[in-house]
Formats: C-alpha cells, structure tokens, sequence
C-alpha cells in the first residue's frame, strides 16, 4: 500500500504565503503524477497543480503566477509554494498521486488526508 501524509496547512493573511507539503510512502515502485487539489465549502473539488515524474507542470488559471508546484523524486514528496494567497483560496488542500507500487506489482492512485488552508484576516 502507499500513503500520502501532508503538511504545511494553517491560517495566514490575505497576501501572505504557505508552504504545503506531500510525502509518499510504503511499497513504492515508481510515482508518475503528483498534484495538489482543493475543496471549498461548498464547492467541488477542483484541480490547482500537477507535475509529472519529469517535471511538466499544469496550473489553474486561478493561481497561475501565485503558486508553485515542484517534487523531489528522491524523496517521493511533492510541495506547493503559495505566495499572495487571497481569501478565495480558502479550503482544504488534498495530495494525490499515482503510479506503480513495488509488490503486488500494480498501479495505484491515492489521496492524502486533506490540510486546511485558511487566508483570512
């Protein structure tokens, strides 16, 4: 099995900045794509970043030059630097990733728990 833990969530100012973090572990092959989405209250859960095992990345237009995505393939973690961060980026931030464990030898697609994310004043 192969778990996501995440951390770096908490409660900052409008125009200030947080860093999450994603690490993987357990029977872990290779991870192909990690990424970073969001659930409002009341909303759906919507994409923010993902990055591939070599390195392309794809962000939503909403946190486009606000927010970036990047992975240490070494340490099967994936972090989200947000800078600038607006009362609209309010919500519960979950890691997901994919990939092949070690044994059984199979694909997998998991979730993290979640970390809320709070920009209020």
């Amino acid at each position: 099995q192969v778990q996501l833990v995440e951390s770096g969530g908490g409660l900052v100012q409008p125009g200030g900045s947080l860093r999450l973090s994603c690490a993987a572990s357990g029977s872990i092959g290779s991870i192909s794509n990690m990424g970073w989405y969001r659930q409002a209250p009341g909303k759906e859960r919507e994409l923010v970043a993902t990055i591939t095992r070599d390195g392309s990345i794809n962000y939503a237009d909403s946190v486009k030059g606000r927010f970036t995505i990047s992975r240490d393939n070494d340490k099967n973690t994936v972090y989200l630097q947000m800078n600038n961060l607006k009362r609209e980026d309010t919500a519960v931030y979950y890691c997901k990733a994919d990939g092949r464990s070690r044994w059984p030898v199979r694909y997998f697609e998991v979730w993290g728990q979640g970390t809320l994310v709070t920009a209020s004043s």
